[in-house]
C-alpha cells in the first residue's frame, strides 16, 4: 500500500510539472499533431505515457504519433518499440537511418560524437515532421538536462544559455517542445522503473565516459547531496533574468540607462 501511495504521489508530481509547463509556454493548442520523439530511454517513455493520459482528460483535441529513428546502431533491438507502441494502441513510425556509420567514420575514435549525432538526427526529425504533418515535435529532455546545458555553455562555450521549454526552428518550419522541462530526472527515473517501460540503452553517445556532460552532472548530483535544495534554487534562476545586472550590451541598453530605471529597482543585489 505504501508503493502505490508513493507512486500516485510521484504520478500527480510529474503530471503537475508537465501540466505547468505546457500551460506556461503554451505547448499543445486545438488540433495538434504531436510527434513525440521515443528514442526508447526513460525519459520519452514517461512523456510518452503522461501525453496519453493528457489526452484522454484534456479540454482541447492533440493527437500523438510515436517516432522513433533506428540510427543504425549494432545490435538495435528492433523490435521492442513497435511491440510497444501496437500494445498500447498509439500511432507510430519507425525511420531507418544509417547515421552510427557516419557519426563513426567522422569522428575520431574517443572524441565526443554527441554534436554531429544530434546535427545528423534533428534534419532527419524535421523532416519526418514535415511529412506526417505534425505541428509539434516533443522531446523528451526534463529539468536536469536544462542545468547541465546551462552549465555546459557557460563552462565550455562562454554563453549563459539553457535549453528552451519551447523553440521554433530556425527555418520557421517547425516549433519544438519540452514537456519534461520542469520535471526532475529523479522523478522520471523512479516513474520509469515502476512503469517498466521497455528501455533500450544507447551505446553511441551516452555510454562515452569522458562527456562534458558527465561531468556536469556529477557536479549537480555532488552539490545537490551536499546542499539538499540547491539544483531547485539554480533552475529558479533561469526563469528569473535580470539583463541589467549582467554585461550583456546588446540585452541592456546601458548607454541610456536612464530610461531603463524600472528594471534596476526590480533586480536590486541581493548580495
Amino acid at each position: 500500500m505504501d508503493k502505490e501511495y508513493e507512486f500516485n504521489k510521484l504520478t500527480k508530481r510529474l503530471r503537475a510539472n508537465v501540466g505547468k509547463a505546457v500551460h506556461d509556454f503554451a505547448m499543445i493548442e486545438d488540433q495538434d499533431l504531436i510527434m513525440v520523439c521515443l528514442s526508447g530511454g526513460k525519459d520519452s517513455y514517461t512523456m510518452l505515457d503522461i501525453l496519453i493520459g493528457f489526452q484522454k482528460i484534456a479540454p482541447i483535441k492533440f493527437n500523438l504519433c510515436a517516432v522513433n529513428l533506428d540510427q543504425g546502431q549494432p545490435g538495435f533491438p528492433k523490435d521492442v518499440l513497435p511491440n510497444y507502441l501496437e500494445k498500447i494502441s498509439i500511432p507510430y513510425k519507425i525511420i531507418t537511418e544509417d547515421t552510427y556509420s557516419t557519426v563513426k567514420k567522422v569522428i575520431p575514435e574517443g572524441k565526443t560524437t554527441c554534436g554531429l549525432c544530434s546535427r545528423l538526427r534533428r534534419g532527419i526529425l524535421y523532416r519526418v515532421a514535415k511529412e506526417i504533418g505534425a505541428t509539434k515535435i516533443a522531446l523528451g529532455h526534463h529539468r536536469d538536462d536544462i542545468l547541465e546545458t546551462f552549465f555546459l555553455n557557460m563552462f565550455y562555450g562562454g554563453k549563459l544559455k539553457a535549453m528552451p521549454a519551447k523553440l521554433i526552428s530556425d527555418d520557421k518550419q517547425n516549433i519544438i517542445i519540452r514537456p519534461l522541462a520542469y520535471c526532475a530526472e529523479a522523478d522520471i527515473i523512479s516513474y520509469a522503473s515502476t512503469k517498466q517501460f521497455p528501455i533500450i540503452p544507447c551505446n553511441l553517445c551516452g555510454s562515452q565516459p569522458k562527456l562534458q556532460r558527465v561531468a556536469i552532472k556529477k557536479m549537480l548530483h555532488e552539490w545537490n547531496k551536499l546542499y539538499p535544495g540547491r539544483i531547485e534554487t539554480m533552475f529558479r534562476s533561469v526563469q528569473n533574468i535580470v539583463p541589467s545586472h549582467l554585461l550583456d550590451k546588446t540585452k541592456y541598453d546601458f548607454i541610456d540607462i536612464a530610461n531603463n530605471q524600472h528594471e534596476l529597482v526590480a533586480g536590486e543585489d541581493i548580495f
